[in-house]
């Protein structure tokens, strides 16, 4: 990459800030309950050697938007809204997974009608300029979607789904060698039916991590003072933009009904904490409200 002219900014972010918002009081709800990380990501892989991959598929993929006058400059306003969102989310990160504390975070906006964003481990967020204007998203649902995508880093989503999918492999190969010799079959309509089998359980596994992310987000979204009511709004505005077929940010993830279902059950533990950040009690807090769809009356 020595041929790379691209400064990526690194986000100042002060962990300790997290102490300037009130403090639960005894008995008040404190948000998502944090969980330990699944010890399956140990058969995903080496932690370092993930980190590194991803640092660089990160700084090819700048490197190439760059080149082709999609890379946004710093001084472009919605990469600095990008930017203040994550500084207010990003010390929060810790509360599920400490590693986050020793993270170089970088925020980029990549010129494209993708309606999409995503956060590499290590903590290398990119937003699509798609998912902002084709969603008219207020700062609230930006803070969901960086929630969200921050998550699947954070609970190592990646390495753990490397580490499930190589042992759902290997148990369906063994499986499928043993009933083709069982049944008296060619070896090779096991292996086919193990490797079907393999697929499924991967489409699975990350539908499962999309609805941890969901609630993940949500928690550090409202640390940060943002509307987890906001959830659900984002949701719909993303099933108008889809049209029944799912952009790329929706692709094996569940249903946009059902994840809107589990969000409003988990608001009585997120809101609270929301709510304290402005200092108020839950019902006194405004009704939220969106920005509309472009071209919506």
């Amino acid at each position: 990459m020595k041929s790379l002219k691209l400064t990526l900014a690194t986000l100042a972010l002060a962990v300790s800030a997290a102490t300037a918002y009130a403090q639960p009081q005894k008995g008040e709800p404190d948000g998502i309950p944090v969980d330990n990380l699944s010890a399956l990501r140990g058969f995903g892989g080496d932690a370092a050697a993930f980190d590194a991959q991803s640092k660089q598929q990160y700084l090819q993929l700048m490197s190439q938007a760059q080149q082709k006058g999609a890379l946004m400059p710093d001084s472009d306003p919605q990469v600095q809204r990008l930017r203040n969102i994550a500084r207010r989310i990003v010390p929060f990160a810790p509360r599920w997974n400490p590693e986050a504390t020793k993270w170089n975070w970088q925020v980029n906006l990549l010129n494209s009608p993708t309606v999409n964003a995503f956060c590499m481990p290590g903590g290398r967020i990119a937003f699509y300029t798609g998912i902002l204007t084709k969603l008219n998203l207020s700062d609230d649902e930006v803070a969901m979607v960086m929630g969200h995508e921050i998550a699947h880093a954070l609970r190592e989503h990646a390495r753990e789904q490397a580490g499930k999918t190589a042992l759902t492999g290997l148990a369906a190969r063994v499986i499928g060698a043993g009933v083709a010799a069982y049944a008296g079959v060619d070896p090779r309509l096991g292996e086919m039916g193990g490797n079907v089998a393999t697929k499924l359980a991967s489409l699975r596994y990350s539908r499962d991590d999309e609805r941890d992310a969901d609630l993940v987000g949500m928690d550090i979204a409202a640390r940060a003072g943002y509307d987890p009511r906001a959830g659900r709004i984002l949701w719909e505005k993303m099933a108008t933009q889809s049209k029944g077929a799912p952009p790329a940010f929706l692709s094996t993830h569940p249903a946009g009904k059902e994840r809107i279902e589990r969000m409003e059950k988990a608001l009585p533990l997120v809101l609270p904490v929301f709510a304290r950040t402005k200092g108020v009690e839950t019902d006194q807090l405004p009704p939220y409200r969106t920005l509309p769809l472009p071209g919506a009356r």
